[in-house]
């Protein structure tokens, strides 16, 4: 599962999952750059690059900046429980959609031009192992998540011909320190270690998964 010699684009990389992803590729040989909206960020893991996801120029000119690369984790995103779906205004499910799926049709319209005229490379996107099927107070986010799923599957379709291998993991409930704050009685050791999680992504990132395409790969944890 070595990386020697890649360049590994980690959006959200200022996130517990990002950083996580990024140790791991670094581990592993890789280059890192990472890229989020906090301002100013800096990472010993690799090269830091602010910039707002969602706004396509901005995109534009951050991928031109970081010039080739070989692989592409789509880390970014973000989750909240809601009310019900009858009482789930608009700006819940616009939020949703917005750092989940937006964030991720930027990205990948600057990014897949890059590794098409290079003939090769990869991409791994997060779904969600809840998004399956819908979930009572989560229909937002899980509607969400599960058009990046589908998203996944089509690019593979479309792209894996021309050398891409398009893939995502489809984590359970992750470790964080938000999710801990969120549920403190909950059984820790049950949930998804963020370096596990980010090994899954590792491999899919690298040539040992260059037979693997269009996968939503579950990472379940003990849960």
């Amino acid at each position: 599962m070595r990386l020697d010699g890649k360049t590994m684009v980690v959006t959200g990389g200022a996130g517990v999952l990002g950083q996580a992803v990024a140790a791991v590729a670094k581990d592993h040989g890789a280059n890192v750059v990472l890229l989020d909206v906090v301002p100013d960020f800096t990472s010993e893991l690799g090269r830091t690059l602010t910039v707002d996801l969602t706004d396509q120029d901005a995109v534009q000119s951050c991928f031109a900046e970081i010039g080739e690369f070989h692989t592409l984790a789509n880390i970014a995103g973000g989750f909240d429980m809601g009310p019900s779906v009858y009482e789930t205004e608009d700006a819940m499910w616009d939020a949703m959609f917005n750092i989940n799926v937006t964030t991720l049709r930027r990205v990948l319209s600057a990014a897949v031009p890059i590794l098409l005229a290079q003939g090769s490379g990869s991409i791994v996107n997060v779904g969600a192992l809840g998004a399956l099927q819908g979930q009572g107070h989560m229909g937002a986010y899980t509607a969400a998540k599960s058009t990046v799923m589908r998203l996944t599957e089509a690019l593979s379709a479309e792209v894996r011909q021309q050398g891409i291998n398009v893939n995502a993991v489809l984590p359970s409930l992750l470790d964080t320190p938000r999710n801990r704050s969120d549920m403190p009685d909950a059984d820790f050791s049950t949930w998804v270690n963020p370096q596990d999680l980010a090994t899954v992504v590792c491999f899919l990132a690298s040539d040992a998964a260059q037979a693997v395409h269009g996968a939503l790969v579950p990472v379940e944890g003990l849960v």
